[in-house]
């Protein structure tokens, strides 16, 4: 019996050691997610700032490439004037050869924008695929977390169920069941005996009237008695 005792105490205290050691990955994971859910938040907030990026480098090229365009039918517009004589050739020459330069300049302008835009939309990807990657590690984080809160749950019924196992005396409670059938068994062969004696008093009595005759006797005496007051014996004598 002191052997399964043992065997029980054994098994309260790995289950009180599982449970010491799941709380701090517990604990570790918690807060591993609250840190996930930090970092998802900077990426949402830089990858929102780096797409606002890249939507004003594509419109800046959209917009150059346009200036660069307006530029380039401008110089033509002002060397048609020139050739109809509605501008003095000189002039239309100088003016026409600044817009062309306008026009240069908006198409540097594109090509840097342009540069850029693609960077940014690099980083977009970037930051797009780090968000996801964050999401996913956050939900598996969470499975996890939800495991093991399930197995300490598990490990905390399975120790009071070795606790209530380990605190049971089975030689005491066996000695008691021994003790109330002794005494079942005792009050059983008193109230057989209070029977036994009851029943026998009851034969004897009958016994002794039934050798007695009290009836008869007491008719017989009676009979006497009357005779006697009739006078019936003396007459005969």
């Amino acid at each position: 019996m002191n052997f399964f005792k043992r065997l029980f105490r054994i098994g309260e205290a790995e289950a009180h050691s599982a449970i010491d050691k799941m709380e701090d990955p517990i604990k570790m994971t918690e807060q591993g997610i609250r840190d996930m859910k930090i970092d998802l938040e900077k990426s949402l907030e830089a990858l929102a700032q780096v797409k606002a990026l890249a939507i004003r480098a594509k419109n800046d090229t959209e917009e150059f490439a346009a200036k660069a365009e307006d530029y380039q039918q401008k110089a033509m517009l002002i060397l048609k004037k020139a050739q109809n004589g509605d501008l003095d050739t000189t002039e239309a020459d100088r003016l026409a050869k600044e817009a062309l330069v306008k026009k240069e300049e908006a198409i540097q302008h594109v090509g840097r924008s342009k540069g850029e835009s693609e960077k940014f939309n690099t980083s977009v990807d970037q930051l797009e695929k780090n968000v996801q990657e964050i999401k996913q590690n956050i939900s598996k984080w969470e499975n996890e977390l939800k495991t093991l809160k399930a197995r300490v749950k598990v490990s905390k019924a399975t120790k009071n169920l070795n606790k209530q196992m380990a605190e049971i005396d089975s030689s005491s409670t066996v000695t008691m069941l021994e003790r109330m059938k002794d005494k079942v068994n005792q009050e059983e062969a008193l109230a057989e005996a209070y029977g036994d004696i009851a029943n026998a008093s009851k034969s004897i009595d009958d016994e002794i009237d039934k050798a007695i005759d009290v009836t008869e006797a007491n008719a017989e005496d009676d009979l006497a008695k009357l005779k006697e007051q009739l006078g019936i014996d003396k007459k005969k004598k």
